[in-house]
């Protein structure tokens, strides 16, 4: 017998998503990772939230696998109420929606989040957090998975000037939970991380904070390989590629290789296998014409004394 609140929501019209040409599995996967987190928290198992709305636990499997070939909007709608999320449900249908559309050859899609996702970075941290290896290129910024709090706080004070104190601790937790990935005894994440020498020579901060930014660097955990682009490489691939993130997953993670471009006013996304090779090639091009680690570690160590002076 249904909970009362899922007898009512079974009232409004059915709706199946039913995809006519493969589309991005990024929406699919995320809307899977939703709903499995939205379960684990209201103390469900799969077999019981199945029963209790209905369907057969291998269906509610594939949903939060983000492998269902079908998405009903009953389902997502009955399982906020038996999750006790309802102000969840607008989000999750617009995953749903978003599963349906083919987003084009490289696999993009939103281009600019709803600020319910948008706000807390919620996609791509979630990503994040489980892949098994990163392939990062920032020739604008350091990434913060690397920065220091003295190089994060001073970036802040500008994006966002009149933040209050619970706002700036609230950043500097989001950042602090990310880089545990990083610095995490067991199975911490790999990292190939490119710097551009641009990035290292633009000051942020006073100079001391910047030198601190610079030694954290060169000094990041043996899962982090740096590698510095310098100025005398010029430009390896002829244009400027802008950023990049690529990540891997184990198999245990369920999850594909994707590609992370990161926007001012929104976000891209690419899974399909060809947009993955391209990024790869690129970033191995970039690579090459990059200083060894060793190298890298020392110019690093050098420009942080000239920002000490």
């Amino acid at each position: 017998m249904w909970p009362a609140a899922i007898q009512n929501s079974r009232k409004v019209p059915s709706t199946v998503v039913t995809p006519k040409k493969p589309p991005s599995t990024i929406p699919r996967r995320q809307l899977g990772r939703y709903l499995r987190d939205l379960r684990q928290e209201a103390g469900y198992s799969i077999a019981n939230a199945a029963r209790l709305i209905e369907r057969g636990t291998g269906t509610l499997q594939r949903l939060e696998k983000g492998q269902a070939g079908r998405i009903r909007t009953l389902d997502i709608q009955a399982l906020c109420q038996l999750y006790g999320v309802p102000e969840k449900l607008p989000m999750l249908l617009e995953l749903a929606r978003e599963a349906d559309s083919n987003a084009g050859d490289g696999g993009l899609w939103w281009q600019e989040y709803s600020d319910a996702i948008r706000a807390d970075f919620e996609l791509y941290v979630s990503l994040e957090s489980s892949a098994s290896k990163l392939t990062i290129f920032r020739p604008d910024i350091i990434s913060r998975l690397f920065q220091t709090n003295g190089y994060a706080r001073a970036l802040d004070d500008l994006f966002e000037p009149g933040a209050g104190a619970e706002q700036v601790a609230h950043r500097a937790s989001v950042r602090a939970n990310r880089q545990r990935i990083v610095t995490r005894k067991q199975n911490p994440v790999q990292v190939d991380l490119l710097l551009d020498e641009l990035v290292l020579r633009r000051r942020v901060g006073v100079p001391k904070v910047m030198a601190r930014q610079l030694m954290s660097l060169a000094d990041l955990p043996a899962n982090v390989t740096v590698s510095l682009l310098p100025f005398s490489a010029g430009y390896p691939l002829g244009v400027a590629s802008g950023p990049f993130m690529i990540l891997d997953f184990d198999e245990v993670a369920g999850e594909i290789p994707t590609v992370f471009v990161e926007g001012f006013r929104g976000n891209m996304y690419y899974d399909k296998a060809t947009a993955v090779k391209h990024f790869r090639e690129t970033f191995a091009r970039l690579r090459a014409a990059a200083l060894s680690p060793a190298d890298s570690k020392q110019a690093l160590r050098r420009m942080a004394r000239e920002d000490e002076r």
